[in-house]
């Protein structure tokens, strides 16, 4: 028993220092620093457009500096059903908050908020992803980007359910083969990073107070094509970080060296408090050359 102990404690010794330095750079300065910023959900109520301006200027006060901000989502309030002139005020808020208070440039993905659905009114101009695309300026839901020695790849997270009434999380067909494609065409020695609105993987769906004897996993709060995703990230050692937003919890997992983490949100509980436990706030991480990264979640 005493053999079977001092055994332990050897194992235990040579293990700890190997795990405290998993994710310790061995450059002494990040190459790119992000501020992940994710459900906005904007709208003028709430006292939102003086809050959201606070975050603004809370992270472009960081030293050192931002260098660009992702925006996982949930721009808008909502535009699902909502009137024309109330989604085109949304926007507008929005950009002119963007304009006037914001000097950073911002890359973006959609939410299931940025989407315009109804089932039995598909023949409007508004009906889609199009109209929010083209606010932001997008050619494509999904795209890639290199910069400082890292590859950015932004997903499209939120699809239609089969019966055309609901959105669920997922990429489909086509932009997973295109996922494929971008992962093996990206230099081995490239780390990557990717975002999507709804998360790739969470625990938070097991949060739940009414809980008697068996979890209800949704699709819409999790990607219903984890297990492929995972699968193909699995090939790629060099995925090293999935940003995501969506449930307004701030969260960190780590699963097969890929970390995924949630930032909360902008918004908190809507612009009315805290979500559970997480206050408003957005992701600060810095990236280093080696695909190592240091991260925390700032409340603003």
């Amino acid at each position: 028993m005493n053999r079977r102990i001092a055994l332990k404690s050897i194992g235990a010794s040579l293990l700890a220092p190997a795990l405290a330095k998993a994710n310790i750079s061995t450059d002494s300065k990040p190459v790119m620093r992000i501020a992940h910023i994710t459900d906005v959900h904007l709208k003028d109520k709430f006292g939102a457009p003086a809050k959201f301006t606070r975050c603004l200027h809370h992270l472009q006060n960081q030293s050192p500096k931002v260098d660009l901000i992702l925006n996982g989502g949930d721009i808008v309030f909502d535009m699902n059903k909502e009137q024309q002139s109330t989604i085109d005020a949304q926007w507008k808020l929005y950009k002119n908050v963007i304009k006037n208070e914001c000097s950073l440039p911002v890359k973006y993905c959609l939410g299931n908020h940025d989407i315009w659905w109804q089932e039995d009114k598909k023949d409007l101009a508004i009906y889609g992803k199009q109209s929010s695309m083209a606010q932001l300026q997008l050619t494509k839901p999904y795209y890639s980007f290199t910069q400082n020695g890292w590859k950015f790849i932004l997903l499209d997270s939120v699809h239609l359910d089969i019966d055309g009434t609901w959105y669920i999380g997922k990429l489909g067909d086509e932009q997973f083969t295109w996922l494929k494609r971008e992962l093996e065409q990206t230099d081995t020695k490239t780390p990557v990073l990717i975002m999507s609105h709804i998360p790739i993987l969470t625990a938070t769906n097991l949060i739940d107070d009414d809980v008697v004897n068996k979890w209800t996993m949704l699709g819409g709060d999790m990607h219903t094509d984890t297990s492929k995703i995972i699968s193909l990230f699995y090939k790629h050692p060099n995925v090293k970080l999935c940003l995501s937003g969506h449930i307004h919890l701030r969260e960190k997992l780590v699963y097969n060296n890929v970390t995924y983490i949630c930032d909360g949100a902008v918004s908190g509980a809507w612009w009315e408090g805290n979500r559970r436990e997480t206050f408003p706030g957005y992701g600060l991480i810095d990236l280093y050359a080696d695909g190592t990264f240091d991260e925390k979640y700032m409340i603003y």
